[in-house]
């Protein structure tokens, strides 16, 4: 699944050809991804100039004149395309610019969205309205305050939109090592000395992650089609049975349905 520093490439990708462009035509080519498609979406986005591109944990946001912002969910599988060389039958929302551009959103898994808010509306839109702050914007002493009293797993508590939006399974593993804190720790017990070393660990990791491009996970590819290169510097994700930088060896296991990898030598 594209994390949160995919979509942020995959949102500054977009910009360089779509920002301040008007949107001449709109193809749908099947009714829904995870969801249905808006119906008006045709006739609301045809003709708009876009205002800006911005990101929200894992969505995108393309603003727009007409106080309309598009907001898509990339799923397991999803990318935007510019200027495909040709038509791929996953190729299911396309976006053509008043200068030539053509933008394809292609999602071989349908496990994406695209959804329509107004401007006035996007910050009451239940599904962020609900969301924790983001990573870099988070503080230890706010973190301490929301996992108060908690007994579930840090990793998992992590992992929570409604505490810290965006963070996802890979980049959480990872700064949870460089922290040295215990995936398995209860989050309400992690005292605020440790949570100084974690929250900079978290801003350290998606900063450099987006400033790599990405991940090379899977099918994931930003806009220009090019990989990112952080899985190159990952410290114990997908490294189970590898030796760590302090002289122990990363293990894995299953937590909350997912991969845990850690190091239970320097991890505590």
């Amino acid at each position: 699944m594209p994390e949160l520093p995919e979509v942020e490439t995959t949102v500054r990708g977009l910009a360089r050809v779509l920002d301040r462009r008007r949107i001449d035509r709109v193809e749908v080519n099947r009714a829904d991804l995870r969801r249905a498609f808006p119906q008006d979406i045709g006739q609301r986005l045809t003709g708009a100039r876009v205002t800006g591109l911005g990101r929200r944990a894992k969505y995108g946001l393309i603003h727009t004149d007409r106080q309309d912002v598009l907001v898509f969910h990339l799923g397991m599988s999803g990318r935007w395309r510019i200027d495909p060389a040709g038509a791929d039958k996953h190729d299911h929302l396309l976006l053509t610019t008043d200068d030539g551009h053509r933008l394809a959103l292609n999602d071989p898994r349908r496990f994406g969205s695209v959804d329509l808010v107004r401007e006035e509306e996007l910050a009451a839109w239940p599904v962020l309205a609900a969301m924790g702050p983001e990573p870099t914007d988070l503080e230890p002493r706010d973190l301490q305050r929301r996992m108060k009293g908690r007994t579930a797993p840090i990793k998992q508590l992590l992992l929570d939109q409604g505490i810290v939006a965006g963070l996802g399974n890979i980049y959480v593993c990872e700064a949870l090592h460089r922290a040295g804190i215990h995936p398995k720790r209860a989050g309400g017990s992690v005292s605020l000395e440790r949570l100084n070393k974690l929250v900079p660990a978290i801003r350290d990791v998606i900063g450099e992650a987006i400033d790599a491009g990405g991940s090379t996970l899977r099918d994931f590819a930003s806009p220009d089609g090019e990989l990112g290169y952080f899985s190159k510097k990952f410290a114990v994700y997908d490294r189970e049975g590898e030796d760590c930088a302090c002289g122990g060896k990363v293990r894995r296991f299953v937590q909350g349905g997912r991969s845990t990898f850690y190091c239970p030598k320097c991890q505590r």
